[in-house]
């Protein structure tokens, strides 16, 4: 006997009411996507349950892969027998003696098909008393049992599960649409990418390249920062920005105080004609409201004013030490804080504007043409394509 599948259970797609099929789906589409490396895996749904049927593919590496999969609430380990009584029985019994560090447990029977001959809370005491009687050393503890071994009993087949493994929740990405994410190299944007993905949303990247201030290390970690959030979705297109000529131009011929923001403005401005060109719904950011000059309600105020799309910032009521917390979680912070500049932290002014007028920022892009600028920049987009490698750190080390 051994697990052969991996039972699913939904978050709060299960409130969903009448367009609960819609992330269903999609959520049973990306299990397929994120399984392809085990190709006897089948996904299957039966009456409010989804099954990934192992076929003989080692359990745990399966397990990890669906573990990073957002919609999922938890996931466990199970047996499939049939609604027989000894069969039920036997397996449960295997169940226990194979759990590692386990003194007491509780059983809980969840009787779906109410043809089965024997109720559930009567079918907890059989099973009780069989594992009690063909075991030594174990007890029932009802409140803080070491395992809690979890029948259910269904129309098609009985499923008995001793492991709960925690699920990242949320939606299933590709179910709320997809955002552009301003990607700068940074702990914040990143953590902001996954956040958008756990509602859902599929993601873009964007960012701003500006050479020779910004070296090719520095790219590679953006391109090795979108790597990471692969594993939580599918591929991923960056889009690369030439800004250097832009990017002088602002600090050359605006006001130092305010080059930051009209700099963040040209980015949104830029930004939406990908969204355009790409059908895409919404921009993210990794802002969070007062860690920066430019992440005042005053200066967003002001470099929203450029664009009609919505800008997303998941991050906006979080902490600095929340934000490093996930980026740990996601094993995105050892890249974020390798040694190389974006185009953010160069040319960086001595006292930018926390609160930039419109009217001031207004009146001096008037003073010049942007308009030639953002084509060339928007012209020069080089777009790579990510779709996953076993580890971003290791090309790092391999460049050095």
């Amino acid at each position: 006997m051994q697990y052969d599948h991996i039972l699913i259970r939904y978050g709060e797609m299960a409130l969903k009411g009448k367009n609960r099929k819609h992330f269903i789906v999609q959520l049973q589409n990306n299990l397929k996507q994120q399984l392809k490396a085990f190709p006897k895996t089948k996904v299957k749904r039966t009456q409010g349950r989804m099954f990934v049927l192992l076929n003989g593919h080692d359990p745990e590496p399966v397990m990890e892969k669906c573990s990073n999969v957002f919609g999922i609430q938890s996931l466990s380990l199970a047996i499939k027998i049939q609604n027989d009584e000894a069969d039920i029985k036997e397996a449960a019994l295997w169940a226990l003696k194979n759990s590692v560090n386990v003194h007491t447990f509780k059983v809980s029977v969840k009787r779906i098909d109410k043809t089965f001959p024997i109720r559930s809370q009567d079918m907890n005491q059989v099973l009780g008393r069989h594992l009690l009687s063909n075991t030594t050393g174990y007890t029932v503890d009802v409140h803080q049992p070491d395992l809690e071994l979890n029948v259910e009993i269904r129309t098609e087949a009985t499923y008995i599960t001793s492991n709960v493994v925690p699920g990242l929740g949320g939606l299933p990405v590709g179910s709320s649409g997809k955002t552009l994410l301003m990607l700068s190299g940074g702990i914040d944007s990143p953590v902001a990418g996954f956040m958008a993905m756990k509602r859902g949303v599929e993601i873009e990247a964007i960012h701003f390249h500006s050479p020779p201030f910004t070296s090719e290390r520095a790219k590679q970690k953006v391109l090795d920062l979108a790597e990471k959030l692969t594993r939580y979705g599918n591929k991923i297109r960056v889009h690369i920005v030439p800004f250097t000529k832009l990017q002088q131009h602002i600090f050359r011929e605006m006001p130092e105080n305010y080059a930051m923001t009209i700099m963040r403005r040209m980015m949104l401005r830029i930004s939406e004609q990908v969204c355009k060109q790409e059908s895409i719904l919404s921009m993210t950011t990794g802002e969070s409201l007062g860690q920066v000059a430019s992440q005042t309600m005053e200066s967003m105020n002001t470099i929203n004013e450029v664009t009609n799309y919505p800008v997303l910032r998941p991050l906006v009521a979080m902490d600095k030490d929340d934000i490093i917390r996930i980026s740990r979680n996601i094993d995105t912070y050892d890249i974020s804080i390798r040694p190389f500049e974006d185009c953010c932290t160069i040319f960086v002014p001595k006292s930018p504007k926390t609160r930039p007028s419109r009217e001031k920022v207004n009146e001096f892009e008037l003073q010049t043409d942007f308009t030639g600028l953002i084509e060339e920049a928007v012209n020069g987009i080089e777009v790579i394509t990510l779709s996953g490698k076993p580890d971003a750190d290791t090309e790092f080390d391999d460049l050095l």
